[in-house]
Order: C-alpha cells, then structure tokens, then sequence
C-alpha cells in the first residue's frame, strides 16, 4: 500500500505545547540499507527531518536532535545533542535524550518515519499518569511495540543507565518490567486509520512499497 503525505495542520491543541514534555528526534544509525540519508529523504517535496521537525515544533516546548553527524543538522536550527555514552543502539540515544531534557518526559521519534501524526502523539501525550512510558503496539508489525516513537520518563535514567553501560541495547527488553502504558491500535484507528505513523524507510524497497510516486523526489 502506498500513503499519501498528509498535508500540515494545526492540530486540536495548536498551540499548546504538550505540557510537561521535550521531543527528541534520533538521527544516528549507520544507514547501511538505504543509499542517501533517511532523514533526507524528500516526502511530497520536502525532507522528512523537516516535516518532522514542524509537527514537533507545534507539539512541543523543546525539540532537539540527538545525531553523531552534527555537521548534517545544523541547518534547521535546533538543539543537537551527541550520545553522553560511546556505545551503539538507539537507547543511547534515548537517554542522552532524557539526561538533557528539561521537561519531565520526553518524546522520542526515528528520524526516518515520514507520514507522522500529530493527534497519535497528542493521543499518547494524554496516557502518561502513573506510567514509566507510553509506547504503541503496531498491527504492522504482528502487534509489535514501537520503542521509536514512545513516551519517556526521566524517571528511567538510572536504570536506563545501567542498562547502556552494561551493553544492553534492546528497548522492548529494557521496558519489559517497567510500568509501560501501551497503546493499541485499535485505539487510535480513528486518528491514523492505517497505521502509517509507524511506517519507517529503513530500505530503498520501502520507499517503493510506502511512496506514491507524486511524493518521491
């Protein structure tokens, strides 16, 4: 199934930052698979990391970059931030992100999902009370959970900690025994009917399968 980019509108609550929450959008990854960078992937005719960053702009207080190739993102404008701990996997990056944030939860968000829905992650912003974490399940993916685009609390800094330094790198086994609200799609169908939020280019078969040609470059 190929999606068609949905334009930018203000969401119910433009305006109005989700209140207590940074956004970090995570630009590492070696990028093997795909021949340009993913983040620069031009999407109806503008670059994800672009498109991305205006939604998050409208959502949230503070919105950063967590990249190892500074020298890519210093156009937009934005915080960037280097992985505090030299190891590989993106829960570094998710706690570098939680360490710099000054906002009691953070966001977070892969840097190569193009179809991005600001009222999923307003949905989400809504489940936090009494939770480590707000993560959604993905019928896409046999219901799998989406650690990538997820709700944090600082409260996971310690154990977050000591899981990256002892070189765990899996999110879905780090937030096995903590206290995680998932979201199931069954509850945000109306918002993002087909799931295309969850949709990563991690291939140039991907941009093929999800791209209609009007929005590839």
């Amino acid at each position: 199934m190929r999606y068609k980019t949905a334009p930018l509108r203000d969401s119910p609550s433009a305006g109005r930052p989700a209140e207590g929450c940074s956004c970090a959008i995570l630009a590492g990854g070696e990028n093997r698979r795909m021949p340009v960078l993913k983040a620069f992937i031009r999407v109806g005719g503008q670059r994800i990391i672009e498109r991305n960053l205006g939604i998050m702009k409208r959502l949230f207080s503070e919105v950063f970059i967590v990249t190892d190739r500074p020298e890519l993102y210093l156009y937009p404008g934005v915080r960037l931030l280097a992985d505090i701990h030299d190891t590989r996997g993106p829960m570094a990056g998710v706690f570098t992100a939680l360490f710099n944030a000054s906002n009691p939860w953070v966001f977070i968000s892969a840097c190569d999902m193009p179809f991005v829905n600001g009222s999923v992650i307003e949905y989400m912003a809504s489940k936090r009370d009494e939770h480590d974490a707000v993560v959604p399940k993905s019928s896409r993916a046999q219901g799998s959970a989406e650690p990538l685009f997820a709700f944090y609390s600082r409260r996971l800094l310690p154990s977050m900690e000591k899981a990256v330094l002892t070189g765990k790198k899996g999110l879905k086994d780090f937030l096995g025994d903590k206290r995680v609200q998932y979201i199931s799609r069954a509850e945000i169908k109306g918002i993002d009917p087909d799931g295309a939020s969850f949709i990563n280019l991690n291939t140039p078969e991907d941009v093929d399968i999800y791209l209609r040609p009007e929005d590839k470059p």
